[in-house]
């Protein structure tokens, strides 16, 4: 009796040996994930002390911010590191430059080289941009932020220039002539030089300038606190970080509510006061933001038709980095990477579309191809699923031909009136639960929401998504998936401190070249909005809408050429 329980003890013993023999050796494998794996599901604060989702844990030196914390690879760090370097702008000589001695549109000009030149269609236009200072004087350094386009308001057609910074108060901007006639040269300051530099600033030192709150509620009971990516002070705060894909978020915690009865997110609102009186003057909008700078000579050129070629042909380029990527021209965008057809009967949309599912996931610039879609077709129907107005998630059918058009906007941090708690999704983790196939389409963007925040949590956000894109095209070669860019928006001095066309333009080069060598298609919707005549808005006018559905649909039913 005695050996029978004496063996029940070593056979116990060894169980719980064993038990802990297979915990160490899991534990090890978390600490040594693969290179292509990031270690994100939990989050670590400086004492290293690892918390799960939705604990509350007390900063008590300096805030938690996501984007430093990162765990990465050796090659995740050496990309971000080139990525990085890539968008380095050119600072002034010195950090505090007097107002008047600032870059002045009125007084900054521009000269075509070889204005009474002959130019044919396919042939270089070279401009010079000449900056000068308030008190009229050639600025020495560079690092102005400038857009430039070519155009002939009466074909309805226009093109973005590649701009060269000399980095001595001149420019040289370089256009493609694309079209026969008389082609006009225009050329805008967005911003100085010096109005630049305090917009790193506010980017590096103030990414809580947008502010963001959630609702937490329990019976009739609620609160509402602050959230972002990075939450100052010592505060007890709510850990949303994400499971899967490690993307940080935070809400103070609520006073008598637990983490888990929080039920929305929203945009809180806009910091205040984040000027000196000083660095308020590089930002009016009749003086130094978008405002146009003259030619002092000819501001136009004519161009001849090129001879002996045919026109259909003559601007296609097989190179998918060409510069300008396409233009107008009867107010129809004509792609130079990929032939281009325009959609302009409903029918031809509901015989590309037939059979297919389409995902489009992002923020309200994508919103508006859903929207568009659902408008134009009349056999798409929006199936009401009881989401608030301009949030979504939204979702419409076309029975007859079995359609299904999917809007879904991306995960926070995203400034939006009122998301539920429940329908807040990172674009990565939905990528992972779609199947895939020659009948499925995807079209992502993701770039205004994050330009308050330090780069890096951007490139985090790619990377993520990246990963997932990767993923279903392995396991699904022939899904479709589609980049819509950023595109230009109308700016004024508090627009231009949270949302500058300088910032989307950084953002949108780090996405360009993320996804470079990976088999998605772009729609460039930043050169369809800069080369159009119509102002700039955040959300382009139908005409521009309708040009970029149809590069994205050319892209899911392609002519056969």
């Amino acid at each position: 009796m005695w050996r029978d329980s004496f063996r029940l003890q070593i056979f116990c013993l060894l169980m719980a040996v064993l038990a802990i023999v297979v915990l160490v050796h899991n534990f090890f494998q978390v600490e040594h994930l693969d290179d292509d794996t990031i270690s994100g599901s939990s989050w670590i604060t400086e004492n290293n002390v690892q918390h799960s989702l939705s604990q509350t844990t007390k900063t008590t030196r300096k805030p938690y911010c996501g984007y430093k914390q990162q765990t990465l690879s050796k090659r995740e760090q050496a990309e971000q590191e080139s990525l990085l370097a890539a968008i380095q702008w050119p600072n002034p000589p010195d950090r505090k430059i007097a107002f008047v001695q600032s870059t002045d549109p009125a007084h900054s000009d521009f000269v075509i080289v070889k204005p009474s030149g002959f130019f044919k269609v396919g042939d270089q236009l070279e401009v010079l941009v000449r900056m000068k200072d308030f008190q009229g004087k050639p600025k020495q350094y560079g690092g102005d932020y400038l857009q430039a386009r070519i155009h002939s308001p009466l074909l309805k057609a226009g093109a973005t220039g590649r701009i060269v910074d000399c980095r001595n108060g001149l420019y040289k901007v370089f256009f493609t002539l694309l079209w026969p006639g008389e082609v006009k040269v225009s050329v805008s300051l967005v911003h100085p030089s010096e109005a630049i530099q305090v917009l790193l600033r506010l980017r590096e030192e103030r990414p809580d300038r947008v502010y963001f709150k959630s609702s937490f509620k329990s019976g009739r009971y609620s609160e509402t606190t602050e959230c972002n990516v990075c939450l100052p002070g010592d505060l007890p705060v709510c850990n949303f970080t994400d499971l899967y894909t490690g993307e940080p978020w935070f809400c103070y915690k609520p006073r008598k509510l637990s983490c888990a009865s929080r039920i929305n997110h929203a945009k809180g609102g806009y910091q205040k006061g984040l000027l000196t009186q000083e660095e308020s003057l590089f930002f009016q909008s009749d003086v130094n933001i978008k405002r146009p700078i003259l030619s002092s000579g000819p501001d136009s050129v004519i161009v001849k038709p090129k001879a002996f070629t045919d026109s259909s042909n003559m601007d296609r380029a097989e190179d998918p980095t060409v510069s300008p990527s396409g233009y107008y021209y009867e107010d129809e965008w004509r792609s130079r990477t990929h032939w281009i057809h325009h959609f302009n009967k409903s029918d031809d949309i509901t015989k590309c579309l037939q059979g297919k599912v389409i995902h489009l996931f992002g923020d309200s610039t994508i919103r508006q191809w859903f929207e568009y879609l659902t408008a134009f077709v009349p056999d798409l129907v929006e199936f009401n699923l009881g989401s608030p107005k301009n949030v979504g998630p939204f979702m419409s059918v076309d029975l007859k031909h079995n359609i299904l058009l999917k809007f879904r906007c991306h995960g926070p941090p995203i400034r939006f009136s009122t998301v539920f708690s429940s329908e807040l999704r990172y674009i990565a983790n939905e990528l992972n639960g779609i199947v895939g196939g020659r009948n499925t389409v995807i079209a992502i963007t993701i770039w205004s929401h994050f330009s308050t925040f330090p780069v890096e949590v951007y490139i985090r956000r790619l990377r993520n998504i990246r990963r997932s894109v990767i993923q279903l095209l392995d396991r699904s070669p022939k899904t479709l998936i589609v980049i819509r860019t950023a595109n230009v928006q109308e700016l004024g001095p508090e627009v231009s401190l949270f949302n500058s066309d300088w910032y989307s333009f950084q953002l949108d080069s780090v996405m360009r070249k993320m996804f470079s060598g990976i088999a998605v298609h772009f729609v460039d919707a930043w050169e369809m909005s800069l080369a159009h005549y119509l102002p700039h808005n955040l959300h382009p006018e139908e005409v521009i809408v309708k040009n970029q559905i149809d590069a994205f649909l050319s892209y899911v039913c392609p002519l056969q050429t």
